[in-house]
């Protein structure tokens, strides 16, 4: 990503004085989790320019550049490596640490208490991990919330995938389709700024074995970008609490986890909108940060995110293809093994010292095998890494205030965009969740605006907007 496309990116968020902002917030957080900078020595790089070269990584080369590949973690309950695999026995999950009642204090400057202890009725929700449907009240709302934007006439994909859809995958590049090339818009981050920081998320949760998860970030006081499920919110709810009382960045993930661009422009709203409910219901919160399932987005699912307000957020991939997933999901369906996963995530270690920015790697939290994975072996391995290795949360690697990362505590007047509304009568219209609904320097009007005319004039304002 190239240095304008990181000043836009910063720009649409809100980024002001980003690394004296960062040191007040670090501060601030200590309790709850921060920044980590692990390994034996410090290489950080302020470079924003990106790309990678074309040579080609093994997890052989990884190994060599890094820690050699772990066995069974010391003192912990952690299986060996080569035991992660679909047919592992299951493990015991770990309780909640904390309860937090009805009108505690989250740790985000101006965001509201705690709502009342969420209850999950059946009749009040889309059936779980099934398509959202298109025909309640509550879409119809969301729907208005795409008025004054030109949606690009985007026809759906067949599945999402690139092999059953060979017309789609040819006009990928103009699609702006990720899944099939890797495309990317400047509106997406793809990566932390500041070389060898890892941007650390988990995608898919609450899940069972959450909890262990976030007993390992405390352990080490680290903060993860927590992108959730609405039909897994509604089952563990308490457990949405505790990431984001910890700390944690929470985004949206969807409602039912499907490919986004084979929706219709219907489907993706009711998908983004009862994810969103959801964590609204549970936290009192509107996020500002999505991520599109399998990273399957093109220039009419951005375009509906971010008129909703939210901006994509996808793993990094580097210029000759390879792209920072571990594939720890495909371990407990049996597609690959533990050891393989690492491997890959070794390769990924790899690729990451070549870059001149950092990084962002998906992992998921849904699974035994895949929390296993993190505090066992990935999670480690970065934090003995050399050459030095950064671990944060998104937003806070790209310098967001965590103000910003929701609407309700939001005090940026560029995105979400002047024109658009939360589908929510308790939040301001307009971008400022505590009442500021006006533009900055007249750059956003209520004009109906093609994406690339917003992308354009926030390039064109982006001192101002940085303010």
């Amino acid at each position: 990503m190239q240095l304008q496309a990181f000043v836009a990116l910063l720009s649409l968020l809100g980024v002001a004085n980003a690394n004296s902002e960062r040191h007040a917030r670090l501060a601030k957080r200590q309790n709850a989790g921060a920044v980590v900078t692990v390994g034996s020595s410090s290489a950080n790089s302020t470079s924003l320019s990106s790309g990678a070269p074309t040579t080609s990584f093994t997890s052989s080369t990884a190994s060599a550049l890094g820690s050699p590949v772990p066995t069974t973690p010391v003192g912990t309950t952690i299986p060996p490596l080569v035991n992660i695999t679909s047919g592992m026995a299951t493990p015991s999950t770990v309780p909640l640490s904390a309860t937090y009642s009805a009108g505690a204090t989250p740790l985000i400057s101006g965001a509201p208490v705690l709502p009342t202890p969420f209850v999950f009725q059946a009749a009040n929700w889309p059936a779980q991990d099934q398509i959202a449907p298109t025909d309640s009240d509550e879409v119809s709302e969301w729907m208005e919330e795409l008025d004054g934007f030109n949606i690009p006439d985007i026809t759906p994909t067949v599945d999402g995938t690139c092999v059953n859809d060979a017309a789609a995958a040819a006009d990928a590049a103009s699609r702006g389709w990720w899944t099939c090339g890797g495309y990317t818009r400047v509106t997406d981050i793809t990566a932390c700024p500041d070389k060898l920081t890892w941007g650390v998320s988990f995608d898919d949760g609450p899940g069972f074995y959450s909890m262990e998860l976030l007993d390992y970030l405390a352990s080490k006081n680290m903060t993860s970008t927590f992108f959730v499920i609405g039909s897994r919110i509604v089952e563990r709810p308490q457990v949405l609490v505790e990431e984001y009382m910890s700390g944690h960045e929470i985004a949206v993930h969807t409602w039912s986890h499907r490919p986004l661009t084979m929706l219709t422009t219907a489907q993706v709203v009711a998908e983004l909108g009862w994810a969103r409910k959801a964590i609204k219901d549970v936290i009192g919160v509107t996020p500002t940060l999505m991520r599109p399932p399998y990273g399957d987005i093109d220039d009419r699912v951005r375009a509906i995110s971010l008129a909703m307000g939210m901006v994509p957020v996808i793993w990094t991939s580097t210029g000759t293809g390879a792209t920072f997933d571990t594939n720890d999901w495909k371990v407990p369906g049996g597609v690959v093994t533990g050891p393989q996963s690492y491997a890959t995530f070794e390769a990924i270690l790899a690729n990451a010292t070549m870059l001149n920015t950092g990084f962002v790697v998906l992992e998921h939290d849904l699974y035994a095998q895949t929390v296993d994975l993190a505090i066992g072996y990935t999670l480690p391995a970065a934090m003995n890494f050399t050459p030095t290795l950064t671990l944060d949360s998104i937003g806070h690697c790209n310098g967001i205030p965590s103000t910003n990362l929701y609407r309700e505590s939001n005090q940026n007047t560029s995105f979400p965009y002047p024109n658009s509304t939360s589908g929510d009568t308790s939040v301001p219209s307009g971008s400022g969740g505590k009442g500021s609904t006006s533009a900055t320097s007249g750059t956003l009007s209520n004009a109906i605006m093609p994406i690339s005319m917003v992308v354009a004039s926030l390039l064109a304002a982006g001192g101002s907007l940085l303010m």
